[in-house]
């Protein structure tokens, strides 16, 4: 008896992939194991999920996996209280951008460029719109080191950004924190006489607990803010300029480090590469 074989159980976007040869999908490098939470769960356990997980975005949910909404790493840092009892519902946001499996991958990478979005929900079809996992920048990039190496032949000083901001030892978490928020940062060089002495990231102000600006005032508070030295890294990975923007890449997915600082012979800050910098090499 012959034996017919059916491949209608194949994804469509698998399909297409095999029809347009190495047109790279978005269902081939998305997260699809990604964690997501109920609109109806605590806010409290989205942060912890975020923290305990080191996620940057969790998708929010019903009961019929149907997306409707996100919640971010900012947004769950206006919890203050780990018995709050502010529902997921409460803080979520719409997303910027959501993304389907047959999207092509370097169009769907640029876009997410364009917004300045990291990372982005990947849903089953616009109409559906139930949840299928979620793509980062990290995801596309590693793809490429495995594929296309080069690439990402630059060095970083053909990438890298020089305009910075940063910020010292000594200044407080909450001035650090609307610096954030207000330039739309994830983290932050800190330095010392010029000198690169560390780095803060909004995941290490949520896992230290330091309380943020929106969670008090500074009217009539009753102690002293903490100070980054208390919640910077000091064991930075930094590299020189000269360095090709595959390395830095390597480093960022191995490290799971969004960023990057680029310093001279001297120590000196010079610049820093981050994940949309080496993406944006990648799709120009």
């Amino acid at each position: 008896m012959e034996t017919i074989y059916v491949k209608t159980a194949e994804p469509s976007w698998k399909l297409k992939k095999n029809k347009r040869g190495d047109h790279l999908r978005v269902g081939e490098i998305a997260n699809l194991k990604h964690p997501h939470i109920y609109e109806d769960e605590l806010a409290t356990k989205a942060r912890a999920l975020i923290r305990d997980f080191s996620l940057r975005i969790l998708p929010v949910t019903n009961t019929e996996k149907k997306l409707l909404g996100v919640v971010s790493r900012s947004s769950v840092m206006t919890i203050s209280s780990s018995v709050s009892p502010i529902k997921v519902k409460g803080i979520m946001t719409t997303p910027k951008y959501t993304a389907t499996m047959e999207d092509e991958a370097y169009q769907t990478v640029r876009e997410m460029i364009r917004l300045d979005e990291w990372c982005i929900p990947i849903v089953k079809t616009p109409t559906e719109n139930l949840l299928n996992g979620v793509l980062s920048l990290e995801n596309f990039i590693e793809n490429i080191i495995r594929t296309s190496p080069e690439k990402l032949a630059k060095p970083v000083s053909e990438i890298m950004s020089t305009n910075l901001l940063t910020c010292t030892p000594e200044d407080e978490v909450d001035n650090v924190w609307r610096l954030m928020q207000n330039k739309a940062l994830a983290g932050l060089p800190v330095v010392a006489k010029d000198k690169l002495v560390g780095i803060v990231t909004q995941m290490d102000l949520l896992k230290s607990g330091a309380l943020m600006p929106t969670f008090e005032s500074h009217k009539g508070r009753y102690r002293s803010s903490t100070k980054i030295s208390a919640v910077m890294k000091t064991n930075v990975i930094a590299v020189q300029p000269s360095i090709r923007a595959i390395r830095v890449a390597k480093i960022m997915v191995s490290k799971d480090i969004g960023r990057v600082p680029v310093i001279n012979e001297d120590g000196k800050l010079i610049g820093i590469v981050d994940r949309e910098d080496i993406a944006k090499l990648i799709v120009k």
